[in-house]
């Protein structure tokens, strides 16, 4: 069976919601799902004065050499002007190991993202994430067009080629919509069964 991994941060809980969508979207396709948050690397005085979202029903990762043990990565997190969030990056760079042995070399990668505006840096934030995982040596899976969701301007909604995404506006008041999270469905049922076809 086909090993999937989603590994996110979320600050208010936006990108779990995504993260729980894109398991979703891979079991429907056979894979066996782990979700995983990376550990919390702002102050304890900072993630309670920003009101960041503490409870989740997702275990911290244990260790960076776990990821070897996955067929496919889909990685989550939002934005943080124009990029990933130091949480992830800060998780990701530890993985200098990894690398050097080739243990990620033609697995799947993915992306998903949550900015507060259609324009505050969705795509960026995406290739932010899937330029480490090239250079970890993956083969990327984005959010084709097979997801006809994602087109049309007749609501508010995330979504881009490169991955999955939500918009959370400024107070991050809105939550994923429900053609967001079929996105991410989406996108997680194509990266388990791109796994299934490259690892048999």
């Amino acid at each position: 069976m086909t090993k999937v991994l989603v590994l996110y941060y979320s600050s208010y809980g936006h990108i779990e919601q995504m993260a729980d969508a894109v398991a979703e979207g891979a079991r429907s396709a056979g894979a066996e799902v782990d979700i995983r948050r990376v550990p919390e690397t702002a102050p304890a005085e900072v993630v309670k004065s920003a009101g960041f979202k503490a409870d989740t029903a997702h275990e911290v990762i244990g260790n960076v050499n776990d990821l070897a043990n996955y067929d496919a990565i889909v990685v989550g997190g939002p934005t943080r002007f124009g990029r990933m969030p130091s949480q992830l990056a800060s998780f990701l760079d530890q993985a200098g190991g990894l690398w050097m042995k080739g243990s990620l070399n033609g697995k799947v990668g993915a992306a998903f993202t949550s900015t507060a505006s259609q324009h505050g840096g969705q795509e960026t934030t995406l290739f932010s994430i899937i330029t480490n995982l090239l250079h970890f040596g993956m083969t990327i899976v984005g959010l084709d067009y097979g997801f006809q969701g994602q087109m049309g301007v007749d609501e508010v909604k995330g979504g881009s080629p490169y991955g999955a995404t939500t918009i959370a506006d400024g107070d991050g008041s809105r939550q994923p919509s429900a053609v967001e999270l079929d996105g991410a469905r989406y996108q997680g049922k194509r990266v388990a069964e791109t796994a299934a076809k490259l690892s048999a």
